[in-house]
């Protein structure tokens, strides 16, 4: 299936329900907060810090993206629950992980 990916994000919205994407044509779309679990768990203020470029969407402080495709087909946050419960565990204790870290605590079979 092709999709059309030529519209460029305008703004991005993120409650705890539901993450709503503009486009500049005047399209938008909106998915359940619950696909993309580090924006469920994200403050106000780390959900309305977003970076747009041509193809996606990022939330830097919480290592967080995804693409304009992606979301167009309805694709749900590809993180395993193992990846998740590491960075929520070092979320609590106030440390701010990537996934480099996360892919350096485990052997390879575990981390995925």
């Amino acid at each position: 299936m092709e999709i059309e990916t030529k519209a460029r994000t305008k703004s991005v919205s993120v409650t705890d329900e539901v993450i709503t994407v503009n486009f500049d044509d005047g399209r938008s779309i909106s998915v359940p907060t619950k696909w993309y679990p580090r924006l469920l768990h994200a403050t106000r203020a780390e959900r309305a810090n977003y970076e747009i470029d041509g193809y996606g969407i990022s939330w830097p402080d919480v290592e967080a993206d995804f693409s304009i495709r992606g979301i167009l087909l309805g694709q749900k946050s590809g993180e395993t629950e193992a990846s998740l419960k590491f960075w929520l565990s070092h979320r609590r204790k106030g440390r701010k992980v990537t996934v480099e870290d996360y892919l350096k605590s485990c052997p390879i079979a575990a981390c995925f």
